[in-house]
């Protein structure tokens, strides 16, 4: 028997609460970060522009949610072709394409700013692969090995070509990002553990091949796969008390996170220097003012949020919504992962910052519309009594 509810009563009301407490912890940390800004970016208040683009994003979640999530299949192709051509016009520099700190990842967009396709692409690769694994599925339930292989085969011809693109800008981020996506998807689309597993050890070897290079054929790998200002991150992230100059953005983060201790310096007490303390390196601002408390309080607001969605994917009816599920997931795991692990050392200092609560209009903007589609799965999720 089907409960009687309507689509309001099945807003996930909980998935909300948790995001509106990390926007709080979003605004406050941007206002602690504030004195430790450059001359001259403290007179941009950074808080209530944060504000404005979360009130943007929350007219987005409800604009995804008007159309039924299973709707986006049948446009989710001219997406995909809109975020190509964005793409593509990057890589030939056409007019209007940004380049920002050796990276030619943005538009300039008059009266609005900078306008970062790669982006939404993240999006577009959610949903054109929930579309291709769901379709497969229900094209070829006998799963056979060669099923399987057709559909890694479309999985990979769909995603090679925004990721080379992506790669080329180049964005190391969002280059990652793309692939926990299409990582995650590959894990729960039932294809094969023999070929998943099969996957992971190419990439391991190929992993193990380019640190053979970088260490016994450095020149080539400085010419060929990286550029000297990538290869310097990596310096400063194995050794950056040895290259200061390419190491002092993490020096400094480690030196903010272990000053900070158990409570912290306190609300504006920092004195640790970042050139944009409020975008990538926003969690050391929470370590040191607020300590280990406020930084665990962080981690444990993104594992509620992380475990409510996995929580929607297993709850929902349409596997296409729980690729989508899946997909939203994986994107958020790794961002988090990657930029917590950057600012204390476990990985190396990429772009990516930290979802929801660094301050950045696109990214910001993008995440809550990778949350609406998670709250329009929930929202059609049908739920039977004795289920």
């Amino acid at each position: 028997m089907k409960e009687d509810r309507t689509t309001l009563f099945q807003i996930d009301f909980k998935l909300i609460f948790i995001l509106l407490l990390i926007a709080t912890v979003s605004v406050i940390a941007i206002t602690a970060a504030e004195p430790s800004l450059p001359g001259n970016l403290r007179h941009i208040n950074f808080a209530a522009q944060q504000i404005e683009w979360y009130i943007i994003g929350f007219i987005g979640i409800a604009l995804i949610m008007i159309i039924d999530f299973d709707r986006y299949k049948s446009i989710i192709w001219y997406l995909y072709g809109i975020g190509m051509v964005l793409l593509i016009g990057l890589a030939l520099h056409v007019p209007g394409a940004q380049q920002i700190k050796g990276c030619w990842g943005w538009y300039k967009l008059p009266g609005i700013g900078n306008f970062q396709p790669s982006e939404l692409m993240k999006i577009f690769m959610i949903l054109i692969l929930g579309t291709i694994v769901s379709d497969h599925n229900d094209k070829y339930p006998a799963k056979e090995k060669r099923d399987d292989l057709l559909l890694l085969g479309k999985i990979f011809a769909v995603s090679l070509p925004p990721l080379i693109l992506i790669a080329k800008e180049p964005d190391l981020g969002n280059t990652g990002v793309l692939c926990a996506i299409i990582a995650t998807i590959i894990v729960v689309s039932g294809i094969r553990l023999r070929y998943i597993l099969s996957l992971v050890f190419i990439t391991l070897g190929l992993g193990a091949f380019l640190v053979y290079l970088f260490f016994y054929h450095n020149e080539f790998f400085i010419t060929h796969i990286l550029h000297s200002y990538q290869l310097d991150r990596f310096y400063g992230w194995l050794a950056p008390y040895e290259y200061p100059t390419q190491g002092f953005q993490l020096t400094q983060a480690l030196m903010a996170a272990g000053s900070g201790l158990l409570f912290g310096k306190g609300y504006h007490q920092g004195n640790a220097y970042f050139p944009e303390p409020h975008t990538d390196f926003i969690f050391t601002v929470i370590g040191e003012q607020f300590g280990f408390i406020g930084a665990s309080i962080v981690i444990s607001l993104f594992f509620l949020l992380i475990y409510r969605m996995i929580h929607i994917a297993l709850e929902s009816n349409d596997r296409f919504g729980s690729y989508i599920c899946a997909g939203v997931v994986g994107m958020f795991a790794f961002q988090v992962f990657q930029n917590i692990g950057m600012t204390i050392g476990l990985l190396p200092i990429t772009g990516i910052t930290l979802p929801f609560v660094s301050y950045g209009g696109s990214s910001l903007a993008t995440n809550l519309l990778a949350v609406g589609f998670v709250l329009n799965v929930r929202s059609r999720t049908n739920k039977y009594m004795f289920d």
